[in-house]
């Protein structure tokens, strides 16, 4: 009942996108980044893996940041098991995205298991970008049936016909999905301290990316926020002070201060005071 209720507020708080809408974008946003599945199925062939195992990973991994780590770790001669290290720091993030979209969402219990494995950078900037919930439900389940497919199925031809797609950067393939990513996410940016937040972890994304294993250097990118908001915090603090210390300066010279408090005395009230004192 109290999800029912829940809902209904969201629905009838008059800024509600149409679904029309959200449908709309959230198929530009599969069908851009599942086409992407053809530079890992070409590279996880080139890196020696069979196209069943390339299936299998988009089959039950499907976050494409850590199959590429995987893959690209691989392909240089790397041990699988820091390889699959690598690619498992990178997909923590996920994580991070379920207690957020587990409480926007508000899926039941039963839903909740086969909603995990969607719960990806596409499907969170989506779902996010919606006004209400039952707008990010549909954003949700959309992106993830379709990028989930697409993806599946690009893989597959990648695969199979890595010889004939050849070399994947010189379609620009791997950028469809940051670049989408991007798009949904900067209007989000409203306010100073979110774009403060953006903006450090992009410094701290890239700064370390040379020198860290890969995966870590986006966990270390997530302090950003902390970092931000704990700087707004002491500038506020600071600005608090200051209107503190200007209000106690300006107390003694108030009117009215001290014995003036009681008021003016008014000439008739004078009077009567004397009058009063002469009885």
């Amino acid at each position: 009942m109290a999800e029912q209720t829940a809902l209904a507020d969201t629905r009838d708080g008059g800024g509600a996108r149409p679904d029309a809408a959200v449908v709309r974008d959230a198929l530009g946003v599969g069908i851009a980044v599942g086409l992407s599945g053809f530079a890992f199925g070409v590279t996880s062939a080139g890196s020696g893996l069979t196209v069943w195992q390339t299936c299998a990973l988009s089959l039950l991994v499907f976050t494409g940041a850590s199959q590429f780590a995987l893959v690209g770790a691989l392909a240089a001669g790397g041990n699988p098991l820091t390889a699959a290290a690598g690619a498992f720091f990178l997909g923590v993030r996920n994580a991070f995205y379920g207690l957020r979209l587990s409480q926007l969402l508000a899926l039941p219990r039963a839903v909740r298991p086969f909603a995990a494995q969607w719960v990806i950078d596409e499907t969170t900037a989506v779902s996010l970008a919606q006004t209400d919930r039952r707008g990010a439900r549909i954003g949700f389940a959309v992106t993830g049936i379709t990028l989930y497919v697409l993806w599946n199925l690009t893989t597959l031809l990648g695969a199979l016909g890595a010889e004939a797609i050849g070399d994947t950067d010189a379609w620009g393939l791997d950028a469809a999905g940051p670049a989408v990513f991007l798009a949904l996410l900067a209007p989000m940016l409203r306010t100073g301290t979110e774009r403060a937040v953006a903006g450090l972890a992009v410094v701290l994304g890239l700064g370390l990316l040379p020198v860290l294993p890969a995966g870590v250097p986006v966990l270390v990118a997530a302090l950003a926020a902390p970092l931000a908001l704990w700087a707004e915090g002491r500038r506020a603090a600071t600005r608090a002070g200051r209107t503190a210390a200007t209000g106690e300066a300006g107390e003694p010279g108030t009117p009215g201060a001290g014995k003036g408090t009681e008021g003016p005395v008014e000439p008739g009230d004078a009077g009567r005071g004397g009058r009063e004192g002469d009885r």
